[in-house]
């Protein structure tokens, strides 16, 4: 009976270690946000390497605005180097004392800014270089050529696209919906010199498995996607992206500049 009684304490004793050991993502102030149905990260050799910057679905080196609507955002929110919580509005933030994220009724994850306690300057900082690694990544990858070269001559109109690397030299317009078929593990990459516009109320479809964390859209201009629009995918912006009113995306906003919605449903892949 002892000996028994021995074994099952040190059993409880083990879990209670590993359980306190698991609390508060380490000790480094960061809590990552996790979906139920995997990591949200594109695994594989042809991905392009998010970093840290994987741990948002939305990233803004200069400020987050949500106006005139609120908007539903599942995942973390960031704010690059420098930039304090007040580049955050529209979202009614609330930062307990010492914290190092606040909270937001419109957020199902965390909200970070360079003002909040450590380690989040240090945090925010890196995933800020990460997003514009994977932006140089993305550009620097062997341009697509034959028919993944400047597609409709910037008007991709109608089209159903196979994976693969696309470039285009100019600006890209999107009026209607657009199909993506593959497979689970089939990877876009989508190179745009200039702005990328999607119409208002259109699609991106996703078909034969597709997945939105397996889609990167590296554009070197602003990006607006158009109201009611459902858009699907990674964007790596190198400047401004704006969502119109109750435009969604399932996938990431990652800018070098600001992101800017409008009762916008913002949800990781």
């Amino acid at each position: 009976m002892c000996k028994r009684l021995g074994s099952n304490l040190w059993i409880m004793a083990l879990f209670l270690a590993v359980s306190l050991a698991g609390c508060g993502g380490g000790g480094d102030g960061f809590i990552p946000f996790a979906t139920s149905t995997g990591t949200g990260v594109c695994e594989g050799a042809g991905c392009v390497p998010l970093g840290t910057a994987a741990n948002y679905v939305i990233f803004a080196d200069t400020g987050i605005t949500t106006d005139p609507n609120p908007s539903v955002i599942t995942g973390n929110m960031g704010v690059g180097p420098g930039v304090t919580s007040t580049a955050i509005t529209g979202f009614a933030l609330t930062l307990p004392a010492g914290s190092a994220f606040a909270t937001s009724a419109q957020v199902t994850g965390n909200v970070y800014a360079f003002n909040y306690a450590a380690p989040t300057p240090t945090n925010v900082t890196t995933a800020s270089n990460d997003m514009g690694t994977a932006y140089t990544n993305a550009a620097g990858r062997p341009a697509g050529v034959g028919p993944f070269l400047n597609v409709g001559g910037g008007t991709v109109s109608g089209q159903t696209l196979a994976p693969g690397v696309y470039t285009w030299t100019s600006a890209v317009t999107i009026p209607t919906d657009l199909t993506l078929n593959g497979s689970a593990t089939d990877i876009w990459i989508f190179q745009v010199a200039g702005t990328l516009d999607m119409a208002a109320a259109k699609k991106v479809i996703l078909s034969g498995g597709a997945q939105a964390k397996n889609i990167f859209w590296q554009v070197a201009g602003a990006v607006t996607i158009g109201a009611n629009t459902e858009f699907k995918g990674i964007i790596l912006g190198k400047t401004a992206i704006t969502m119109g009113n109750a435009a969604s995306i399932n996938g990431r906003l990652l800018s070098q500049t600001a992101v800017t919605l409008n009762g916008t449903t913002v949800k990781q892949p």
